[in-house]
């Protein structure tokens, strides 16, 4: 999250932390520190270098990959896909494929095609073996699990969160349902417009101590405490509107139903059976919640890996990880006429199930989408998957989808015609 903005920014080069030299000396000099106390982590283009140091930052909980072997991933990688072109949405000027990485500052890439990487790109404070903040890609690993519940039986989408949360009864989210909360079409008083100070956005994140909170602070001091203080704004049920905090409300419904923190729901039920390199983590709060709306921290290729899980229906390491009946669940998407009212003008003819993006295009895409950039695209006709991190002065996806969405399109068809 990330309230300013340069009025001219500097170019994805020009702000490369390695070049910046932030938090390089022993200690690194006062003007190349980055901290979380001052801000300076959220700020642009400092956070190129806290995106992947986030746990030398705030607090975290491990999401442990157990002790099974590593998921392979064959190389077949491929010398002609920087030069695949397309045109950026708005723009009649093409673009290359590695000039759109410059366009959306990124730090790491992965395209995986029929299971084998066929392209890896690294930039920035990001490598191989380096965790990177996902922040709302979280919501997708959250909503999924939230489904796996509901079809085990255990969660039942149509109750309401009250009957699982009665604590959130006297809020906005006591009369709506499991599965309003899950679409994110709850009517609430929340604006998640990143450069209105006063956004509602700003209040959770103080809350859960995801900013600096000011001097005299007396507001909510954990994320379940902001929780209860969200004010009804229109019906439920009605339009889609993305508010980050019906997925803290859907975190709590899951540590509710299954007596286990968010981060060994995530271990247990997919990062240990996904044959991931490394282990990830979460950002938590004062309280030790983790932020079930955008902390999850991975390495690139394990990303990918759960990416590339949910495009072989739910399997990885021969094991049903995600029974495939969710998969297909999620891919059917929603209601496109619920979205139309979000504005959305990237995204023409989306719906949204579940956390997940869904296109409804002829390759049947969906995604899982964060602020600055961060992206998992899995275009099952392409058999493609593509897993991305990035650390763009924008926080809006809507202010980098005209670089990234008919990029990725143009790799699923560049990839299947020259399969």
């Amino acid at each position: 999250m990330t309230q300013q903005s340069n009025p001219v920014p500097l170019n994805a080069l020009d702000s490369d932390p390695r070049t910046m030299g932030w938090m390089d000396g022993a200690p690194p000099p006062p003007v190349k520190r980055v901290r979380f106390a001052d801000g300076s982590m959220m700020a642009f283009p400092q956070n190129r270098w806290a995106n992947s140091h986030y746990r030398e930052l705030v607090p975290t909980k491990v999401i442990a990959r157990g002790q099974g072997p590593v998921h392979p991933l064959p190389r077949a990688e491929r010398q002609d896909l920087d030069a695949v072109r397309f045109f950026p949405i708005g723009v009649a000027q093409e673009m290359t494929w590695s000039q759109s990485l410059l366009a959306n500052y990124t730090d790491g890439i992965v395209v995986l095609h029929r299971g084998q990487i066929v392209y890896e790109r690294y930039a920035g404070a990001l490598d191989a073996d380096t965790p990177h903040i996902a922040f709302s890609v979280t919501k997708s690993f959250i909503g999924t699990i939230a489904e796996c519940l509901v079809h085990e039986g255990a969660l039942d989408d149509a109750a309401t969160v009250a009957h699982y949360v009665p604590e959130l009864a006297g809020s906005a989210f006591g009369d709506a349902t499991v599965r309003e909360v899950m679409d994110m079409t709850t009517g609430l008083q929340y604006s998640e417009v990143y450069t209105d100070p006063q956004a509602e956005i700003w209040s959770h994140a103080r809350a859960g101590g995801l900013i600096p909170r000011p001097s005299g602070y007396h507001g909510p001091d954990s994320f379940y405490e902001f929780l209860q203080t969200v004010a009804k704004q229109g019906a439920h049920g009605v339009n889609f509107s993305y508010k980050t905090v019906n997925t803290d409300a859907l975190g709590w419904i899951i540590r509710r139903v299954t007596g286990l923190s968010l981060a060994q729901n995530l271990s247990n039920r997919i990062w240990s059976r996904l044959g991931a390199e490394h282990d990830a983590y979460i950002t938590v709060d004062t309280a030790g919640t983790e932020f079930a709306g955008g902390g999850l921290n991975t390495t690139l290729r394990d990303l990918v890996r759960f990416g590339e899980m949910m495009r072989n229906g739910g399997r990885a390491m021969g094991q049903q990880v995600v029974p495939h009946a969710v998969v297909s669940d999620i891919c059917r998407g929603a209601d496109p006429a619920k979205f139309v009212a979000a504005g959305y003008h990237t995204l023409p003819g989306w719906s949204y199930r579940s956390m997940w993006w869904i296109s409804h295009n002829p390759h049947g895409a969906y995604m899982a989408r964060g602020i600055h950039g961060q992206a998992i695209y899995i275009d099952p006709a392409a058999e493609m998957v593509i897993a991305r991190y990035g650390s763009h002065h924008i926080a809006g996806n809507l202010g980098i989808d005209p670089h990234s969405l008919p990029a990725y399109h143009a790799m699923a068809l560049h990839l299947m015609e020259s399969a």
